[in-house]
């Protein structure tokens, strides 16, 4: 299905969240950070909507060994006669801000190094009624130098292989987005250390393939480094 033809799927759904998460994808896979490395920077390409070539652009950055890639497609000046209009989202131009950067006329990219990968997990259940499951959480007590309050960002991503969709590079697409903003941890389940946790039930927009869902988490203090990363992988039970 190509992304510029989103397939239409019915947007139905109550609170589906419990159902995404654990039953299910204990049963079938495990999509997890667990186990997986830790990324030690993140590297975000930008791509205006109005820019069909930017996507296929062979010069598109790579990602180094340790890295991991995020791609915003943002708005674009022709609304939804852009050509890469139906995989926009404004997530992007919220990501941009954060940075201090200005939308590209075309395509920019950055990266962040990540201060101490380790501490973050994120997880997510499989696709129920058009919505899934996510979760990140700290799991240890920050480095002293981060003061709160931190600012998660927690990205739903397609993974688009190389060579397909027309893209010369592996894409981690940014299909939807949360951004929790903790003042403070948070008192876990029994058993569990006190630290920081968010879970929500995110929407899969239309022509998103779930098979290829991934998330991405990171956090940073309140003087915008990143300071954990980490991102999932589903792994097939034997």
């Amino acid at each position: 299905m190509s992304l510029l033809f989103p397939r239409r799927v019915p947007v139905f759904a109550p609170l589906v969240f419990a159902a995404c998460l654990a039953p299910a994808a204990q049963a079938q896979s495990s999509c997890s950070s667990d186990g997986q490395p830790r990324p030690v920077a993140l590297v975000e390409r930008f791509i205006n909507a109005d820019c069909r070539d930017c996507w296929s652009d062979a010069a598109s950055p790579r990602v180094r060994r340790g890295q991991v890639a995020l791609d915003w497609v943002l708005p674009g000046s022709q609304g939804e006669d852009a050509p890469l209009s139906a995989v926009a989202s404004r997530g992007g131009l919220q990501r941009l801000q954060a940075l201090g950067l200005a939308p590209p006329a075309g395509s920019s990219s950055q990266t962040t190094a990540v201060a101490a990968p380790g501490r973050l997990r994120v997880a997510h259940g499989l696709p129920v009624a058009g919505y899934v499951g996510a979760a990140i959480e700290l799991r240890r007590t920050p480095p002293a130098m981060v003061t709160p309050p931190f600012a998660a960002w927690l990205a739903l991503v397609e993974i688009i292989p190389a060579g397909t969709e027309g893209s010369p590079v592996t894409r981690n697409l940014v299909r939807n987005m949360i951004q929790p903003l903790w003042n403070g941890p948070q008192q876990l389940s029994k058993g569990e250390q006190t630290g920081w946790r968010e879970a929500r039930a995110m929407d899969i927009p239309p022509g998103t393939d779930p098979q290829r869902l991934a998330l991405i988490g990171w956090v940073q203090d309140s003087s915008g480094r990143v300071f954990a990363a980490a991102q999932s992988r589903c792994i097939q039970p034997r």
